[in-house]
């Protein structure tokens, strides 16, 4: 039932009925229901006079905060478990908070999945959405259940229209948290194609080697720009006697013409940022040109971007070097 949440089995009954709720507020991130302050002993009456008082807050449908403060997003999660049931998987932005994502879009509910015969509905910031088959590579908590970063990445895209977003969160998932693009297309399948044209656009990209949102960015800029002829991204290159170079995002191979979208964001740590820069060093060593881009700069002007990289391929074309293209 509504309210009754993973928590709601109640310690042995005491004669101390408020140590029982102190207990169970305290294990509960300060959070009980109307089922568990019943259990205890109280009535409807006592949360009344409480919430008239402001020593409570009403926060959801029979789930109450005992302290009149603003809900941390650590027991908005709890809350809405609790009002949801034991069931209940927390989805989208929510989940993605509680995995440490940094690409996030801005997330004033919690998302839950509840079993499809579930009565509960949505109430305040607890969005509630009915599910044939739940996530069964959820994590668990002690008090709630998270799906899996595959799953709240994609049904957190489902529900984005900006091209931008939904390719910062996935390249997100499959760069710092190495989720499997297989496992995220098998995500997409599981959808049935319900709004998630943009997911699958962005997992095509991805399949086809852009590693970060911006990159992706550039790919989408430069497509099909006479000057440059064909852009070969994340090519293997190698000297011609067969010594393997480092590999850029993009590589214009008719004007030795290497493209970098840089930016400390967007690498793993400070040593994946210097061998950026050392790829930089070694690939000008043999000829070649490396223009480097930061993702805000691809962003905001991306008419410069292919004025830029169109210039210097005309500059450049023709331009003879050692470096060669390692054909897979």
């Amino acid at each position: 039932m509504s309210g009754d949440g993973p928590a709601a089995t109640l310690p042995c009954m005491t004669s101390d009925s408020a140590a029982v709720l102190d207990e169970l507020a305290h294990r509960q991130q300060q959070l009980l229901t109307r089922a568990q302050v019943l259990a205890a002993g109280h009535t409807d009456m006592m949360i009344y006079r409480r919430i008239q008082t402001g020593r409570w807050q009403r926060v959801l449908a029979g789930v109450y905060c005992v302290h009149g403060g603003t809900l941390t997003d650590e027991q908005r999660r709890v809350a809405a478990a609790l009002y949801a049931g034991p069931d209940a998987q927390i989805t989208g932005p929510s989940a993605l908070t509680w995995y440490g994502f940094r690409a996030l879009p801005p997330a004033p509910e919690v998302n839950l999945l509840v079993p499809h015969a579930t009565r509960c509905r949505s109430n305040g910031f607890a969005v509630v959405k009915r599910a044939l088959t739940l996530d069964h590579r959820a994590r668990h908590t002690d008090l709630y259940q998270v799906v899996s970063p595959a799953r709240a990445v994609i049904d957190t895209c489902r529900e984005l229209r900006e091209l931008r977003t939904v390719r910062a969160v996935m390249a997100e998932a499959v760069q710092r948290f190495r989720v499997p693009p297989k496992r995220l297309d098998d995500e997409i399948r599981r959808a049935a194609r319900s709004r998630t044209a943009v997911a699958r656009k962005v997992l095509a990209e991805i399949a086809g080697g852009a590693r970060s949102a911006p990159e992706a960015q550039a790919r989408a800029l430069l497509a099909g720009l006479p000057e440059l002829g064909p852009v070969l991204w994340n090519p293997r290159l190698a000297l011609t006697d067969g010594t393997p170079l480092p590999t850029p995002d993009g590589y214009v191979p008719g004007a030795a013409l290497a493209i970098e979208v840089d930016s400390r964001e967007f690498h793993l740590n400070p040593e994946d940022w210097a061998r950026s820069l050392e790829r930089h060093n070694v690939l000008g060593r043999h000829g070649v040109q490396v223009l480097h881009f930061t993702p805000s700069f691809v962003a905001g002007q991306p008419d410069e971007v292919r004025r830029i990289v169109a210039e210097a391929a005309t500059l450049r074309r023709g331009f003879r070097t050692s470096v060669r293209v390692v054909r897979s």
